[in-house]
C-alpha cells in the first residue's frame, strides 16, 4: 500500500495523471492501475472527475492526509538514521516525575552517560500521570516514576524500592531524648514537600493511617531547600531514602532518625517505556541490560 499512497500524493500534488506519471517515471496506465488497486483495498473511490479536472472524494482527502503523515514520518526516520550513521550518536528523551528528578534522575543520567557516551540525553519533568502520558504518546522515549505503572500500553521495569526517612538537625532536642516512635510525629514541627507528588501523597497517607497531625511549618518543592531550612525552622522532615547521601547530612549537620513504621512506606521506582519496537535499537538493548541487572541484584 505504501507504493500506492506515494502515487496518490503525486497525483494530488501534480493535479494531473500525466504529470504524476512523468514525475514517477511510469506509464499512465500503470499509474491508473495503482490508484485502482488502492481504491480496491480501501473499498472506496478516491477521485471523482469533474470535466477534465480530478477532485478528491472525502475518503480520498483523508487518505491523502494519511499519506502525508507517513511521508513525514519516513523523512524523520531517514534523518535519524542519517544522523546516527554519520555521528554515531543516539538521542534519548527521558521523562522524570518531580520526585525522581531530585532523587533518581541525576545518578541515572550519570550512569547512562558512562555506559553509553554516544547517547544525547534530554529530560522533561512533570507529575507522574503527566510522565505516563508523555511516554504513552511517544513524546518521551522512557520515563522514570516513583511507582509501579499498570498500563496495557506501557512496559514497566521495576528499579528499586524506596521508603521514607525522618531527618532532624543534630542539635534538635529530640535527638537527645528516648528513641522515637511514629506517634511522636503528632504535633511535630515539620517542613514537607509540596502537594501533588507521590512523595507527598505517601506522607499524607502515613499521617492519616496513624491519625497524626504534624505542625507543618512550610511546604516546598525542593528537597535541597528543605534540608537547608531544617535548622532555621527547628523542624524535621520526611524524605525518600533514595535522596539521602551522607554528604548531604554532613553538609547540613543533619541526622537520620530510625522509626520502624517508616520502613513500611514503600514505593517502587520504575522505568516505563512504550512498544520496544518504537525505540532506537541501542536504547532497547540498554533497557534489556538494565532489566537483567536488576533481576540479578
Amino acid at each position: 500500500m505504501l507504493d500506492e499512497l506515494a502515487v496518490l500524493t503525486a497525483v494530488v500534488e501534480q493535479s494531473s495523471m500525466n504529470k504524476a506519471a512523468s514525475l514517477l517515471n511510469i506509464s499512465q496506465p500503470a499509474l491508473s492501475r495503482k490508484i485502482a488497486k488502492l481504491e480496491e483495498e480501501l473499498g472506496a473511490q478516491l477521485f471523482r472527475r469533474i470535466g477534465k479536472r480530478l477532485e478528491l472524494t472525502r475518503i480520498g482527502q483523508l487518505t491523502y492526509e494519511y499519506a502525508l503523515e507517513l511521508r513525514q514520518l519516513h523523512y524523520n526516520y531517514l534523518q535519524q538514521i542519517s544522523e546516527y550513521v554519520t555521528t554515531g550518536r543516539t538521542s534519548i528523551t527521558i521523562g522524570a516525575s518531580l520526585t525522581t528528578l531530585q532523587t533518581t534522575l541525576p545518578d541515572f543520567i550519570q550512569s547512562l552517560t558512562l555506559s553509553h557516551p554516544e547517547f544525547d540525553i534530554k529530560a522533561v519533568t512533570g507529575k507522574t500521570h503527566e510522565i505516563v502520558t508523555l511516554v504513552r504518546e511517544g513524546r518521551t522515549d522512557i520515563g522514570i516514576v516513583a511507582s509501579r505503572i499498570e498500563d496495557p500500553q506501557l512496559h514497566c521495569v521495576p528499579l528499586f524500592e524506596d521508603h521514607l526517612l525522618l531527618v532532624l538537625p543534630k542539635s534538635h532536642v529530640l535527638m537527645h531524648d528516648k528513641p522515637l516512635g511514629i506517634h511522636d510525629l503528632d504535633g511535630f514541627p515539620m517542613i514537607l514537600f509540596s502537594k501533588g507528588t507521590w512523595y507527598r501523597i505517601l506522607t499524607d497517607e502515613l499521617f492519616s493511617k496513624y491519625n497524626l497531625q504534624p505542625d507543618v511549618r512550610m511546604e516546598i518543592d525542593s528537597f535541597e531547600a528543605i534540608l537547608r531550612l531544617l535548622h532555621t525552622c527547628r523542624a524535621g522532615t520526611l524524605l525518600p531514602k533514595s535522596y539521602m547521601r551522607q554528604q548531604l547530612l554532613d553538609d547540613n549537620e543533619l541526622q537520620i532518625v530510625p522509626i520502624r513504621e517508616l520502613e513500611n512506606t514503600k514505593r517502587t521506582t520504575s522505568l516505563i517505556h512504550n512498544d520496544p519496537e518504537l525505540l532506537h535499537p541501542a536504547i532497547r538493548t540498554w533497557i534489556h541490560q538494565l532489566a537483567a541487572s536488576k533481576k540479578e541484584s
